[in-house]
């Protein structure tokens, strides 16, 4: 699985990094939970809040943006994109 994200401060990229992690036996909800955290590691950014309008995103088009006020701590962008590679 590779699951890139992008940090952006008004609609310019301050931050991105590509995460990518060998297939393993877990599922696919699990292999992205896991790459996800480790992404959010690598942005040094919090884990923000996975709303219902992310899950939709995700599987219709492979991506979802979660905004600074999905964060519980305060953020220093706009907003946090996230997208399967294929």
């Amino acid at each position: 699985m590779r699951l890139e994200g992008k940090v952006f401060r008004a609609n310019i990229v301050i931050a991105d990094r590509t995460i990518v992690k060998e297939d393993t036996d877990d599922s696919f909800v699990k292999q992205l939970e896991s790459c996800f955290v480790l992404l959010c590691r690598e942005l040094e950014i919090p884990i923000p809040l996975w709303l219902g309008k992310n899950t939709h995103e995700f599987a219709a088009f492979h991506q979802t943006i979660f905004f600074a006020e999905q964060f519980i701590d305060e953020v220093k962008f706009n907003r946090f994109q996230i997208r399967l590679l294929k």
